[in-house]
């Protein structure tokens, strides 16, 4: 009979946007191990799978600091309430992480200031006068969050109705599928997967259900803002479409990206960093969400996996009007799965640019020819340990949609050449 084994999950602190996808691990009638889903649709020797969602919510409120989203809530921004900022980012675990914050967290109070808040006066009674630094008198604009009524933004955290309650807690049902996504409503609450077996022609459970539940619920952290540095000339700057892009006969953009391979992504390596920042789930988003910000003519990334370029980045990006082209590092290092081994991909927008042609670069063929002909045989295997290295190149020559409008050579082709390196340089011509 069909039963489950095992359910965990990759991260236990869920992200607010970020699907959470269950490992369930189950044995099928003929003792087999397998993770593959057993649906309605497709029954299992009379069996079925059925998977539920549930937002626990204790009678203790909780509010997550927006700095430090693993840290709960001491402080609230009273700022953010008068200008009916999202309360959610009006939370801090400590006076010096407002401090440190404030910096950044004044832009959020400029940015409703010029939507049309006209606090004047009453605003600078509230902020009092912080310089860059974030000094002043910080007891003037914070309060105790515990005794605040917390919502997420204007809408409250809690349904009118519950599944059921018990010790101080109540249960909501909020999915009936494998995959959640946590929002605004799960914020500082608990969430719990349950997956039980059930019979298909009854549909009632077989045997215990087995659960396993998360941390609370954090809020996605506002990324620190970029300072950009322009590069060229002065006056280019000043030629910028209404989408906020070089609009110049002739000029374009371009935003070269290593993105880290989610391969890659070891607590060994990365020790200072949160498990769930970690989270391929998480950073897809983040990574998406900055690449398109850009709006760039011609997007080059590095350390893309393949199973990402083809199930996420590609038509992902399609839907911004970019054509997706990808080079795989070979295989002579990475043998264990083909589908995690990274690459280099480029993108460009269509209206643009239409592609010509596409070359690709393999260093280990290129390493191997260089030493059978300049290297001595004694030291071949010493000098191909060392170049080696499994690296790719993408080169692809696009053919401008826009015109430098020279005269002298009307109706010439507009031809650019990109060459990308898989160890992240990048070089156009």
């Amino acid at each position: 009979m069909l039963s489950v084994l095992r359910v965990h999950l990759p991260s236990d602190i869920p992200i607010v946007g970020c699907e959470l996808t269950p490992y369930v691990l189950l044995r099928r009638p003929d003792k087999t191990v397998t993770t593959d889903d057993v649906l309605e649709s497709a029954p299992l020797d009379g069996h079925l799978l059925r998977y539920k969602w549930y937002r626990i919510q204790s009678d203790r409120k909780v509010a997550v600091c927006s700095v430090h989203p693993s840290e709960q809530s001491t402080l609230q921004c009273l700022g953010c309430v008068k200008t009916k900022i999202d309360a959610a980012k009006s939370y801090h675990c400590s006076p010096q992480c407002f401090s440190d914050a404030w910096k950044h967290h004044r832009v959020l109070h400029d940015c409703a200031a010029s939507a049309g808040n006209e606090n004047g006066n009453e605003e600078e009674e509230i902020f009092g006068r912080f310089n860059s630094t974030g000094s002043g008198d910080i007891s003037v604009i914070l309060t105790n969050s515990s005794t605040t009524n917390l919502k997420n933004g204007s809408t409250p955290l809690y349904p009118a109705s519950f599944t059921q309650r018990s010790d101080g807690e109540t249960w909501f049902e909020v999915g009936r599928s494998k995959i959640y996504t946590p929002t605004t409503y799960d914020i500082g609450h608990v969430l719990k997967f349950e997956c039980v077996v059930i019979d298909a022609a009854s549909k009632l459970p077989v045997g215990h259900p087995n659960t396993i539940s998360t941390s609370y619920v954090i809020p996605a952290p506002s990324p620190s803002p970029r300072h950009l540095i322009p590069v060229g000339g002065g006056d280019m700057m000043t030629q910028l479409d209404s989408d906020d892009r070089i609009s110049s006969s002739g000029t374009f953009t371009v935003l070269s990206y290593n993105i880290l391979s989610d391969s890659y992504t070891s607590r060994e390596l990365y020790s200072y960093c949160p498990s769930w920042a970690l989270s391929w789930a998480y950073r897809r988003q983040n990574l998406l969400r900055e690449i398109v910000g850009y709006r760039a003519d011609i997007v080059c990334v590095q350390e893309v996996q393949s199973d990402h370029f083809d199930v996420f980045f590609a038509p992902e990006l399609d839907k911004h009007g970019y054509q997706a082209l990808y080079k795989r590092k070979t295989n002579e290092v990475y043998r264990e799965n083909i589908h995690t081994i990274d690459g280099c991909a480029i993108f460009f927008r269509r209206d643009r640019f239409s592609h010509v042609k596409k070359y690709e670069v393999e260093f280990n063929k290129a390493a191997q020819s260089l030493t059978e002909v300049a290297v001595q045989t004694t030291q071949k295997k010493a000098s191909l340990n060392c170049l080696v290295k499994d690296n790719v190149a993408l080169i692809v020559v696009l053919e401008a949609k826009f015109t430098n409008q020279v005269a002298d050579n009307p109706g010439k082709r507009q031809l650019l050449c990109v060459f990308l390196v898989g160890i992240g340089k990048l070089s156009t011509s």
